[in-house]
């Protein structure tokens, strides 16, 4: 299976405290892989990386080829982002917002082209924001924007897309909709990488990387009985993962007993 992304001896420091140490990561194209860990465990950190947003040592490569020896524009077009948190002017149309995500694909001073408007509409109606295309970001609230945020990343069609909390502000229907779309963009061939602390559905990924202090301590598939006992131990056994009905739940251990599903 090719890799999508690949680090080798990625370390990366923020404020004189060591983020991430040493990690050598394969990341397959084609698949989706979601970071877990607990906070402070160097996820953000190492998307952050990934996309290029983080100064790091060792090297961090994108089917094969060093992730800096892209140029901006190329970059743009291989990797979408969409970021924690991220502040956007409140005053944009939703509509130029999602138009945002096309920008790599636009010539010098050209305007949006039919293609480029097309794109926008079917990420916009893909998050259940069209209806919000003429209305300013600081009309919505947090979750609408986050959907917003969630069909620019998706307009820019690139191979792959670096998602770092992408559930934030959103309503578990929402949530449902947001895995849909995930499983959408895998059957098109992309490349999802997340970090998500929604354990639960992060189980639905085909791959998990479990990191702890700035390394990865463990990545496997996300239906694994290894995987799902490293995830266990990064949270100091304080959950539990159970089959139900064909699905992982997760439920938390609360005084050494663990809650049961009837």
């Amino acid at each position: 299976m090719s890799a999508a992304l690949q680090t080798l001896q990625l370390s990366a420091a923020l404020g004189g405290r060591k983020v991430l140490q040493d990690i050598d990561l394969q990341i397959a194209a084609g698949r989706w892989t979601c970071v877990v860990g607990p906070n402070g465990a160097g996820k953000s950190s190492l998307l952050k990386a990934l996309a290029g947003l983080l100064p790091h040592s060792g090297q961090v490569h994108w089917h094969g080829r060093p992730l800096g020896s892209l140029t901006r524009q190329q970059r743009a077009l291989q990797l979408s982002w969409l970021g924690q948190g991220e502040a956007s002017t409140l005053d944009l149309r939703v509509w130029d917002v999602a138009m945002l995500g096309r920008m790599p694909h636009q010539s010098w001073l050209a305007g949006p082209t039919a293609q480029d408007a097309q794109m926008v509409e079917d990420a916009l109606k893909a998050t259940q924001a069209w209806d919000w295309r003429e209305r300013t970001l600081g009309e919505l609230s947090g979750g609408e924007r986050q959907r917003v945020l969630l069909a620019r990343a998706m307009a820019g069609n690139a191979p792959t897309l670096l998602m770092d909390e992408p559930l934030a502000n959103l309503d578990p229907p929402h949530q449902v909709d947001w895995l849909e779309q995930v499983h959408c963009l895998l059957a098109q061939g992309t490349t999802v990488v997340s970090v998500l602390h929604e354990i639960g559905m992060a189980l639905h990924a085909d791959d998990i990387v479990v990191m702890r202090e700035g390394r990865v301590v463990h990545h496997g598939a996300g239906g694994d009985a290894a995987t799902h006992a490293a995830i266990k131990a990064v949270f100091d056994q304080r959950i539990r993962i159970h089959a139900f009905n064909g699905q992982w739940v997760v439920l938390p251990r609360v005084g050494g007993v663990i809650t049961r599903i009837d």
